[in-house]
């Protein structure tokens, strides 16, 4: 039986391979290591179908060192050591060390992940981890401080354009048809970014064609995958598709929608954790100040799943995504939060006002630290007016208020304290 397209596809060298010229590029930082001939242990976050496991690969190639693999979903501690300790006997002299690549590392427990520590502090071996997870929630500090971080991103309409030409004209399977490329959009849409989800479609369109001849267009893209849909895949393919979904019917306040994907998700086994953590963030996000219990009932949500899995956290998930979409919305405070960093941004490390900064010693009481301070709870209502902002900044607007009635008391009381620096 053949192998699939994107396996028959999969580059060998890195001048086969497309897309993340930030790192690979000639002249960036990881294709200067590389053609050095050293790489530290390090770790790729990016999305499924951009390359991690084929750039590990193709560095191993590269650095002519033996390449050893574990999969965080079958592998336990002693899996870890074994491999370890028949990576140290494999080493000779001053050669390059051993590569280790885990794929899915965000599945490792703790101690599997403890178990990695001291390797790779040793270079006994060189780690190379792959996650489509944020690693600071899913990769135990001690070993993230071990490692450089490495983002890929998904590819883009070029990159999606160069691999399509590629399958069709190097393949050996597919340069035999004649194939016309006549409308590309629906196929760059459905994959994503994603080369493997890609190189899927296109096997996919191309093998349904009844003759040698195959012209693809929009409409027949999207006709055969109506036809053949694409299963949920918790560790990839449809994975990010579905939780977009799932968010975005909660920010548009459709519950009914929102359990629908969440039910897509729990049957196609996706991580409990993952979910809950996405229930957290839109709660800040798009819930906000219009209602803060929201944020505390999605955190209590996050330790529940935690504590009992499945099948039974289905029920909290469920219980919070219901109170999310149905709840007023804000996203004041995630605007208000990005004005500022884009505020300092902009105007650089502005000195403190010296009535705000600690005087702790008599020098800096000399000084005039402190010196003017109004401590608010010394005032009628607990509040005095005066001034928070750096200088350079005087009366910056960072947040502004929106209508809902829990944020229009914020707005009031601001005003009252205020005046007209909070009036719209």
């Amino acid at each position: 039986m053949s192998q699939p397209l994107a396996e028959r596809l999969r580059p060998r060298t890195l001048d086969e391979y497309i897309g993340q010229k930030h790192l690979v590029g000639e002249g960036a930082v990881l294709r200067k290591m590389i053609d050095a001939g050293r790489v530290p242990s390090f770790i790729l976050w990016g999305p499924p179908g951009v390359g991690k496991t084929t750039l590990a690969q193709i560095i191993a190639n590269r650095l002519d060192t033996p390449f050893f693999t574990l999969s965080a979903v079958t592998s336990g501690v002693k899996d870890v050591r074994e491999v370890i300790d028949k990576a140290g006997r494999s080493r000779f002299f001053d050669s390059a060390s051993p590569i280790l690549f885990i794929d899915e590392i965000h599945r490792f427990s703790k101690s599997q992940q403890d178990s990695l520590l001291g390797a790779v502090e040793k270079g006994v071996v060189t780690l190379i981890g792959a996650t489509t997870e944020n690693p600071s929630f899913e990769v135990i500090r001690p070993l993230l401080s071990r490692c450089q971080l490495y983002v890929l991103k998904p590819l883009d309409e070029s990159d999606l354009m160069e691999l399509v030409n590629r399958a069709i004209t190097k393949d050996v399977e597919l340069k035999q048809r004649k194939i016309e490329l006549k409308e590309t959009g629906a196929m760059f849409r459905y994959s994503g970014g994603d080369a493997r989800k890609l190189l899927n479609i296109l096997e996919l369109v191309v093998e349904a064609s009844p003759t040698d001849e195959v012209v693809i267009t929009d409409d027949i893209v999207v006709n055969r995958l109506q036809q053949n849909p694409l299963a949920y895949d918790k560790d990839g393919e449809m994975h990010y598709d579905i939780i977009s979904a799932f968010i975005k019917s909660i920010r548009g306040s459709d519950p009914d929608a929102a359990l629908y994907w969440l039910a897509r998700m729990i049957e196609g086994g996706e991580d409990p954790k993952f979910i809950a953590r996405r229930l957290v963030i839109s709660a800040a996000e798009d819930i906000g100040l219009a209602n803060p219990n929201a944020l505390l009932l999605a955190n209590a949500t996050f330790d529940a799943v935690m504590k009992i899995g499945w099948p039974e956290g289905r029920i909290p998930l469920a219980e919070a995504t219901v109170y999310l979409a149905t709840s007023a919305k804000s996203n004041s405070a995630y605007l208000g939060i990005d004005k500022a960093l884009e505020v300092v941004r902009r105007t650089g490390n502005q000195p403190v006002p010296l009535h705000l900064r600690n005087a702790p010693t008599k020098l800096m009481k000399d000084l005039g630290y402190h010196d003017g301070y109004k401590y608010p709870h010394d005032y009628p209502g607990n509040f005095t007016r005066q001034q928070y902002l750096p200088d350079a900044l005087g009366r910056e607007r960072l947040w502004h208020g929106q209508h809902n009635p829990h944020e229009d008391k914020l707005i009031k009381r601001m005003i009252d304290c205020w005046g007209e620096r909070f009036m719209e």
